[in-house]
């Protein structure tokens, strides 16, 4: 199978989608969420063809960079494509969807690795669960940078524009932590399944992705005893869930990244 066309139309699908959304928050255009919805549904389906044919050019337990990307990216646009029909949470496509469809064209252009193989069912519910750990705690992230933007323009008293597209401040939080979580509870099957199913977690090859990953828990955690405890959200809860996501970002992709891309190894 010819990838690149296949990742070429998904990119352009993803874009027109995030493009029209974003449009919509800044009142440009009327809101069409079920097109937005089809036009990444149709992106998704060209998208698992490609992560199919990754993954069958370089089978293994521990896919390359590129694969993981796009394989993560593939999950997280299911998981948001989903959560949309319950909670509003659609204007997280306007960052995951261009992500996305990066992670597509660069899989196509970039070196492919896999690790050793050896698939079993303890592993696969470590590599399901982290990706729907990442999946969810990625579109934290995205609703995060839209309960900062709003928080801002709410501060500055800008109350035309995105605060009038968005929900009210009240239901995005309560979104935003309901997507953390759910991003916490899979992360933590995510590194229990970890320990008990990986040889050696702790293994070199392992070690940055087990270090990282539990700084990232942590910080999520702590967030979240913050809001029962202490009521902590706005800026805060922003903060605190970007930091996470970046540290998630780095467990999961930053070695394969520097080894792969940029060491070609």
């Amino acid at each position: 199978m010819q990838a690149l066309p296949f990742a070429t139309i998904a990119f352009i699908l993803y874009v027109a989608a995030a493009t029209w959304q974003g449009m919509t928050l800044f009142r440009r255009v009327p809101s069409r969420q079920g097109m937005v919805r089809v036009l990444g549904a149709l992106g998704l389906l060209l998208h698992i063809p490609v992560v199919v044919e990754l993954m069958s050019q370089a089978p293994g337990l521990l896919p390359g960079f590129t694969t993981s990307a796009t394989l993560f990216m593939a999950v997280a646009v299911n998981v948001l494509l989903v959560a949309s029909l319950f909670k509003p949470v659609l204007n997280a496509s306007i960052v995951l969807f261009p992500l996305a469809g990066v992670a597509l064209i660069s899989a196509t252009w970039l070196p492919n690795h896999a690790g050793h193989t050896g698939l079993t069912p303890g592993i696969l519910l470590h590599a399901v669960s982290s990706a729907l750990a990442f999946a969810m705690l990625a579109i934290a992230a995205a609703q995060a940078v839209l309960v900062g933007l709003q928080n801002q323009a709410l501060r500055h008293h800008h109350i035309r524009g995105i605060v009038q597209s968005l929900p009210p401040l009240t239901t995005m939080e309560r979104v935003l932590f309901e997507l953390v979580w759910a991003g916490v509870v899979l992360l933590t099957l995510s590194i229990a399944s970890g320990f008990i199913f990986l040889d050696n977690i702790f293994a070199q090859h392992l070690l940055h992705k087990t270090v990282l990953s539990l700084g990232a828990w942590v910080i999520f955690t702590t967030l979240l005893i913050g809001r029962y405890r202490f009521g902590w959200r706005g800026m805060r809860a922003v903060r605190w869930t970007l930091g996470g996501g970046a540290l998630l970002v780095l467990a999961y992709f930053g070695s394969k990244f520097v080894l792969e891309i940029l060491l070609n190894r």
